[in-house]
Parts: structure tokens; C-alpha cells; sequence
């Protein structure tokens, strides 16, 4: 089981530089104006309107720097919750929404769930480059069915291990397109947090966390 660590080093970068930028215009700003202030013509003082602006602008600016603070909290609080909650389901079985499967052992599988009966369909894979390596026919029931792939390719040669996309395209008795929606389903070992979002990971098949369905405790 491997999982990767945050690094979250740009964004953290890039957040440090935007509040020092700001910090800094905030601090050059309430400089300016206390040394107009002081300097000010005592017979042609400050415009009331005026002074009434550069105060608007200073507060703000001050609240621009408060907002900023909080945003950046809620964000690292959201992010460390959604780390804990993807870190505590390494190990489990989940089923999520998705069309790639990974092929070992001659075997990768999908569930597949088409709205009614009497629909029939063609269903392509690809690899990961994108190429067609094989197509079905397939015959659907309504509710949820599995499909699995035995890896053989349309020359009836074996593929390689790896990651394999589905797209079906299927017509009801009367012609109608139909839609079939697809998931799957595995064990999590591993989680990616690099990118500063959790993503599950069942061998090299990454599964956003929003796109769970289920999760099972393992048999």
C-alpha cells in the first residue's frame, strides 16, 4: 500500500505570494495616506469626499486580507478532511462511477446499468492510448448487469495489462438511443494526494472521491 504525500507546494507558493503582494500594497497604502495627513496644507486641508474614498479603499483593502486568511483555512480544513476520509478507505471495496477498468489476469470487469429492457448495444474498448482493441454485442436487461472482458483483442490475440475504457452504444427495439451508464468496482490500495484533492487508487485505475458509489467493508 502506497500513499503519496501532500505536496502542495505551488499552490501553497503561490496563496504566500498573493498575501504578501497584498500585504504589502495594504502597508504602502496606510503610509501614503497617514503622511498626506501630516503633511496636509492646514489652510487647504484634505477634501472631505476625498478622505472619505482612501478610507473606503483602506478598510477595503483590510478586509480583502481578512477574507483571503479565512478562505485559505476553510480550504486546508476541507482538504485535511477529505485526506482523512480517503485515507480510511484504503483496504475497502468500493464501486464508483466510471468507464475504465484495469485488465489483469485476463479479466477486467464493469457494471453496466441500462433503463429498461429489449436494448441492445455495442460496446468498444479502447487502451489507454485511445485505440480500439475490441468490440461486443451485447443484449441488455433492465437494472444493473455485469460485463467482463477477457482481454482478447478483435484479432484474437491477448492485450497487455493495463488500463481499457468502455464506450456502449445501444438502441432500444424502436431505434431510440439509449443510455447506459457505467461503474466499477475494486479494492483500494492507495491514495494520491499530490494534487491536493484525494484520489482513490486501485493499481494504477485512479478514482476521483466524488465519484464513489459505494463502499464495503472487504469479504
Amino acid at each position: 500500500m502506497a500513499v503519496d504525500p501532500v505536496s502542495g507546494a505551488a499552490a501553497s507558493s503561490a496563496t504566500a505570494t498573493s498575501r504578501t503582494t497584498l500585504a504589502s500594497n495594504f502597508d504602502t497604502f496606510l503610509s501614503l495616506l497617514t503622511t498626506q495627513l501630516r503633511n496636509q496644507n492646514p489652510l487647504d486641508p484634505l477634501d472631505t469626499n476625498q478622505f472619505t474614498q482612501q478610507l473606503v479603499q483602506f478598510a477595503g483593502v483590510e478586509q480583502q486580507l481578512k477574507t483571503n486568511d479565512t478562505l485559505t483555512a476553510l480550504l486546508s480544513a476541507t482538504q485535511t478532511s477529505q485526506a482523512g476520509t480517503a485515507l480510511g478507505l484504503v483496504g475497502k471495496s468500493i464501486t464508483a462511477e466510471g468507464d475504465t477498468s484495469l485488465l489483469t489476469g485476463n479479466s477486467a470487469k464493469w457494471q453496466l446499468k441500462a433503463p429498461k429492457d429489449g436494448v441492445t448495444g455495442t460496446i468498444t474498448i479502447r487502451d489507454a492510448n485511445g485505440s480500439v482493441v475490441a468490440t461486443k454485442e451485447v443484449d441488455f436487461v433492465y437494472g444493473d448487469q455485469d460485463f467482463t472482458w477477457d482481454g482478447r483483442k478483435a484479432d484474437g490475440s491477448r492485450a497487455k495489462e493495463g488500463l481499457y475504457s468502455i464506450a456502449v452504444d445501444a438502441h432500444d427495439v424502436a431505434g431510440n438511443a439509449v443510455t447506459i451508464t457505467s461503474e466499477v468496482s475494486g479494492t483500494v490500495d492507495g491514495v494520491d494526494l499530490s494534487t491536493g484533492q484525494a484520489v482513490l487508487l486501485m493499481g494504477d485505475l485512479r478514482i476521483p472521491l466524488g465519484s464513489l458509489k459505494s463502499v464495503r467493508a472487504p469479504s
